[in-house]
């Protein structure tokens, strides 16, 4: 009951991960992003293969097999969704064949989305053309973008009630990690905590690496 979109920016080598979902506290099972890529697991989400995922990422695998391995060790991947974006912008994807109607899925270059319980197939593609056409903005707004266009193609067959916005860029902590874990419009609600965020991301980011020259409170 998820739809997700997962993406490296070419630009600056930062990877990120827009989910939402009618079920609660979708972000802390289905999205996972590190410096050195992206996992997003979901439709009866195991949330091992994140973590595990990242692990394996950060090996040095590629997109592909650090898919493979992650479905070799989940049982019955066949009720798995997973998507993997590498740190070369390779991409791969699993929907398996149990994955709640209607799935769907689609790629772009350094990106790919991927739904369940869709309202309509063309979810993940709506998604994936709204993340080219706002090029040129940092990578959490094209993700959030995405994630409306996802939800003006019709979204799920259920309400969404959860959504996040995360992005990870050089350090091992995420420099955008944004939940609503139980909103009546809950995209609309992350995009208020984003317009809140952004103008403060860079400071906060310089506060750790340099706080004795950051801006102040």
């Amino acid at each position: 009951m998820t739809y997700s979109i997962v993406a490296r920016c070419a630009d600056s080598g930062a990877f990120g991960i827009a989910v939402t979902s009618s079920s609660i506290c979708v972000a802390s099972r289905c999205a996972w992003v590190s410096p050195l890529g992206a996992v997003a697991t979901q439709n009866m989400s195991d949330p091992q293969l994140g973590s595990a995922g990242l692990a394996l990422l950060r090996q040095g695998l590629g997109a592909g097999g650090v898919l493979a391995a992650l479905l070799a060790g989940t049982p019955e991947p066949e009720w798995r969704q997973v998507g993997v974006v590498d740190r070369y912008g390779q991409t791969a994807l699993h929907s398996g064949k149990e994955a709640l109607p209607t799935a769907a899925f689609a790629t772009g270059d350094g990106c790919l989305a991927l739904g369940n319980l869709l309202a309509s197939a063309s979810v993940p593609e709506r998604m994936i053309a709204a993340y080219r056409q706002a090029n040129g903005n940092p990578l959490a707004e094209r993700l959030m973008r995405a994630l409306e266009a996802g939800l003006a193609a019709g979204g799920e067959t259920s309400d969404e009630h959860g959504a996040g916005l995360h992005v990870a860029d050089t350090y091992d902590w995420p420099v955008v990690d944004l939940r609503v874990d139980w909103h009546d419009e809950p995209i609309t609600e992350l995009r208020r905590l984003w317009g809140l965020y952004a103008p403060q991301q860079a400071a906060y980011t310089s506060r750790a690496r340099a706080p004795s020259v950051a801006p102040s409170f």
